[in-house]
């Protein structure tokens, strides 16, 4: 063989392995339920095994119903009594075995259910630890996909196909054993097929399991199209790329459409083949039984319970080939989604965190320097900087200067790629994520909103609060009026993302939400930047409140909003190049001064205009 068809077959076999590792590992998640899936089990053996009960009693009524007209009265009244026995026999056969059906059908379903439920918690609950470099590589509605189909195809697997393929695997091996005893001459014939079944499903399970996979990816590349459309459909139909984003998610579709039928197509040659091969076989027996019959050579009670059996091993192995289809799928959904839960955070707790530490508000910036991944050019370069626990201190410089990563490195959603970033002398890389960002709330100039009520989303900073300590959050943010001007006051829905408040309105729900969770150090995020005059004005009363005894970091962009702040730190390029009070810059007129002027210029323009 070929070196590269030698490894090519190496890898194949390393992948079929891992394949089946990661099935095993979708199935131990039923361990907690195990007690169910042992009952489910035993109700599946007792219907299959009922179900091999009823071939020979449809044997002894064939012998019975064709019992020899030339037999005496006594002997037919005997053969009725057989005839009547054996039918009684079969009711309650079926009777037994209905029950089975009924514990093991909904045993096994509720076993599905609750494994899909588990692994969608423990999906988001891993995506939610996941750092932002995470979400900045994956798309939202990609992960959705994987959490939506993909986790439902897993579902089939644990509530479906597992008790289809035991049931089967039941009557196939107990049908072959009854078969052999029955008439060995027959079942060897029938069996002599299974060499050319195992050769196909060897060809295409290769074939179906890369379709399979294919064909997932790009469903989930398409709802990646479709979720990043929906969520900017503003700028869609502002721009009038209605059409445009259809078409996009159109030919996604169709791709996604072809490689689905591709699947499908080679899944119908798989079951067709199967089922010709396999039930060619059993024409052939009936051909080879009836002319024994014929011979006298077995009764006909005998063959008609030979040929109960053989249909239901033929059964078996049809539904075998179905679900040797559907496992292919199955490999490529448990590839994909355990791909996410096996993925390391970057930013996780440290293996012994500080304990409990009573944080007090001190940062310090020490030789801090970062770069993004996918780029070669330090965003921030050898910062170092001093905030005391109190201090008000806005950070200040033209776009792409490196304040706002300043605010993330703070936050840790990012770590430098060199120095430290302390908290009252802890590098924030030695504390819990959670006793860090506890001290914390962070106000954006794009505050997000869930689609709940106004007093749900001011709770969302501290959730065991009061709705006395939401209202009184509320007011504190100058939110309390327009709040009860809604006809359903603190109860109003702010829909998704909160778009049915204006932007002033919802900056304040979100001041007040930073209020409620009374945090020790506040980041200010261009908090005030998108707003108009009346809107920023109340907005900033409100942030004046909010910072009062609070160590705040003010990441600015009108630089009116920050003329009171004891230190003003001016970036450029990554670097700090001044640092000072708002009189103090002006006198300097470096780079703050001009700042500040062509702000002031481009105020005047749009006054005069």
């Amino acid at each position: 063989m070929p070196e590269d068809e030698q490894q090519g077959q190496q890898a194949q076999d390393a992948d079929r392995i891992k394949s089946w590792t990661r099935l095993q590992r979708l199935f131990s998640y039923t361990k907690p339920y195990r007690l169910r899936l042992a009952v489910a089990i035993v109700c599946l053996v007792g219907a299959s095994g009922l179900g091999l009960v009823y071939p020979y009693f449809f044997g002894e009524l064939a012998n019975s119903a064709f019992a020899n007209a030339s037999l005496g009265p006594d002997e037919i009244e005997a053969a009725r009594v057989t005839l009547t026995r054996s039918t009684l026999v079969l009711v309650a056969v079926f009777l037994g075995q209905s029950v089975f059906i009924f514990f093991r059908h909904y045993l096994m379903t509720w076993l599905g259910e609750r494994v899909v439920a588990d692994l969608r918690v423990e999906l988001y609950r891993h995506l939610a630890g996941m750092p932002q470099s995470y979400f900045h590589t994956t798309r939202t509605g990609e992960l959705l996909s994987r959490l939506g189909d993909d986790v439902t195809r897993l579902q089939d697997t644990v509530g479906q196909d597992l008790s289809m393929a035991l049931r089967n695997l039941l009557t196939l091996t107990g049908g072959i054993v009854i078969l052999l005893v029955t008439n060995t001459r027959l079942t060897l014939t029938m069996l002599a097929v299974v060499p050319a079944l195992v050769i196909a499903a060897g060809i295409w399970s290769r074939v179906i399991r890369r379709l399979s996979r294919e064909a997932q990816d790009a469903l989930a590349k398409a709802n990646g199209e479709l979720q990043e459309g929906i969520s900017a459909i503003e700028t869609v139909q502002a721009f009038t790329r209605e059409e445009h984003e259809v078409q996009r998610y159109g030919g996604a579709i169709e791709r996604t459409f072809g490689l689905f039928i591709a699947r499908a197509l080679a899944r119908s040659w798989f079951s067709a083949v199967i089922s010709f091969l396999f039930f060619s076989a059993v024409a052939g027996i009936f051909w080879l039984g009836g002319s024994m019959v014929l011979d006298q050579s077995i009764s006909v009670g005998e063959f008609t319970s030979f040929i109960f059996y053989t249909m239901m091993v033929a059964a078996a192995v049809g539904t075998f080939g179905e679900l040797f289809s559907s496992l292919q799928s199955t490999f490529g959904a448990t590839t994909r989604i355990f791909e996410i839960l096996d993925s390391e955070p970057e930013i996780r707790d440290p293996e012994r965190p500080v304990e409990a530490p009573a944080l007090r508000g001190e940062i310090v910036f020490r030789d801090v320097t970062f770069a993004y991944a996918d780029r070669d050019v330090n965003v921030v370069d050898s910062i170092n900087l001093h905030i005391k626990q109190g201090e008000i201190c806005a950070l200040v410089g033209p776009s792409g200067s490196g304040k706002t990563t300043l605010g993330r490195l703070l936050l840790r959603f990012w770590d430098p790629v060199a120095g430290a970033v302390e908290l009252d002398g802890h590098d924030l890389r030695t504390l819990a994520l959670h006793d860090l960002r506890g001290a914390m709330a962070l106000v954006s100039q794009d505050p997000v909103l869930f689609s709940g009520s106004i007093r749900e989303n001011i709770r969302y900073g501290r959730l065991d609060a009061s709705d006395a300590e939401v209202e009184a959050a509320a007011r504190a943010a100058n939110a309390d009026g327009f709040i009860r001007a809604f006809p359903s006051g603190y109860d109003t829905i702010v829909g998704e993302r909160g778009v049915k408040l204006s932007g002033g309105q919802r900056q304040r729900v979100s001041i007040a939400r930073a209020i409620l969770r009374d945090p020790k150090i506040l980041v200010l995020d261009e908090a005030t930047s998108a707003l108009d005059s009346e809107s920023e004005h109340l907005v900033q009363e409100a942030l004046d409140k909010l910072q009062r005894g609070r160590t705040t970091v003010v990441i600015a962009h009108r630089l009116s909003t920050i003329r009171d702040a004891d230190r003003i730190v001016v970036l450029k390029g990554g670097k700090i190049v001044e640092t000072g009070r708002h009189d103090q810059l002006m006198a300097e007129q470096g780079v703050y001064a001009r700042l500040v002027a062509r702000q002031a210029a481009l105020a005047d323009a749009e006054l005069a205009s």
